[in-house]
């Protein structure tokens, strides 16, 4: 796992280089469909060297993400053979991919919202997404809701704590995501209950 240090260190030297913002635009969309290293650790770093901009940082996280999420779905969709199954290989997924089959069927596009929201490699539900032929809108609004979110409470967390959100984050992420999932679904479950 050496190249994945290596990887995670790179993605850091960013904060510190010009073109710090094009840099968390494009590994957040990388990440969505390819990319190993999640773009919340650029997105820490370049919040803590700049709060007052950290919810710019975080935009631009989403929207990348989003597009990226799409990519991923072009994928599953479009080049599941040639392009889908190799990622998915590399990353030892396989079972996960099938997993994911199991909760499509049951849940549709409510899966999307939380694998957005959740540190659950996003990537794996994007190539699903359009291998399993979820509709395109709902896959759309399902990733912006949940990886806005997502970023917009990282963002929040460095805004509030400043120098000590790293550490924060770092300690408490396990408790944070599980608290932000059951909320989500809690919400989902109760936009469901009311439709």
């Amino acid at each position: 796992m050496k190249w994945m240090r290596q990887l995670y260190n790179w993605v850091l030297s960013w904060a510190e280089r010009p073109g710090g913002e094009r840099m968390l635009f494009g590994i957040s969309l990388a990440e969505s469909s390819f990319f190993p290293i999640p773009p919340d650790v650029l997105l820490v770093a370049l919040g803590l060297g700049a709060p007052k901009r950290v919810f710019r940082f975080a935009f631009i996280t989403g929207v990348g993400s989003v597009i990226g999420g799409v990519l991923g779905y072009l994928i599953g969709a479009l080049f599941m053979d040639s392009l889908g199954a190799p990622i998915l290989d590399f990353y030892g997924a396989q079972a996960r991919f099938e997993q994911v089959r199991e909760l499509f069927a049951q849940y549709d596009a409510w899966v999307i919202a939380i694998a957005g929201f959740t540190p659950i490699p996003y990537k794996v539900f994007t190539i699903a997404a359009g291998a399993f032929s979820i509709d395109p809108l709902v896959f759309i609004l399902a990733s912006t809701g949940a990886r806005f979110a997502r970023f917009y409470i990282v963002a929040g967390v460095i805004r509030m704590m400043g120098e000590r959100a790293r550490d924060f984050i770092d300690n408490h992420l396990e408790r944070l995501v599980v608290l932000f999932t059951i909320l989500l679904v809690g919400g989902f479950a109760l936009i469901k209950f009311l439709l």
